[in-house]
Formats: C-alpha cells, structure tokens, sequence
C-alpha cells in the first residue's frame, strides 16, 4: 500500500476530526497529494490536495472548515476537519496526483483503504 489514512471515527456535529496519510518518503517529495472522500451510494468526491510547494485547493463543501497540511519529518499529510456535519460522513482517501485536474479522482493512483468518518446530527 502506497498510501495509507487513519484517524476516522465517530464525532457529533460542530465536533472536530484529524485524519492522517501516511507516506513513502519517494512519494511524500515526488508527488501531489490530495484527500477525497466517498459516501455511500455516492461517486468518489474531491476534498483538498497540496502541492509539492504546499499549495492548497480545497472542495467548496469544505473550505473555511477544513486544512491540509503535511509534515515533511514524518511524510504524512494530515487534514484537520473542523465544524463536522452529518454530511462530511464517509470514507476518506488519500492519493497522489499523476496530472490533469485536481478535482478529478482518475487523476490519482495509490489509493489505500481509507478511513471512515461518521457524524452524528
């Protein structure tokens, strides 16, 4: 597994969640590396990428609220989720970007499992 999430749980609205990508150190300085998320029934959705210069792009859904960073020692990227709702419920991934849009999950590869986020109204 090229990539890997965790973090996920259960919190109530307005309540906070920090998730983690680990990643090969190769990976962590070669490539872009974004989070998406995936609700039952529902395709696969962009929610942040960094760029290799700590750019950041960030979903509608989810801006103002949400904050990717990366921590070069530990080659992670991390995204802090704050003021949860019900609606942020899903599986959250990790992937690097291979180029084209950002927001576009086929633009990716090294998806690991994900982790699940649930948020209880």
């Amino acid at each position: 597994v090229q990539l890997q999430a965790s973090g996920g749980g259960l919190v109530q609205a307005g309540g906070s969640l920090r998730l983690s990508c680990a990643a090969s150190r190769r990976i962590f300085f070669t490539y872009d590396l974004g989070w998406f998320r995936q609700a039952p029934e529902k395709e696969r959705e962009f929610v942040a990428v960094i760029t290799l210069n700590a750019i950041r792009y960030y979903a509608d859904s989810v801006k103002g609220r949400f904050t990717i960073s990366k921590d070069s020692a530990k080659n992670t990227v991390d995204l802090q989720m704050n003021s949860l709702k019900p609606e942020d419920t899903a599986v959250y991934y990790c992937a690097k970007f291979m180029g084209g849009r950002y927001y576009d999950p086929g633009n990716y590869n090294g998806w690991g499992q994900g982790t699940l986020v649930t948020v209880s109204s």
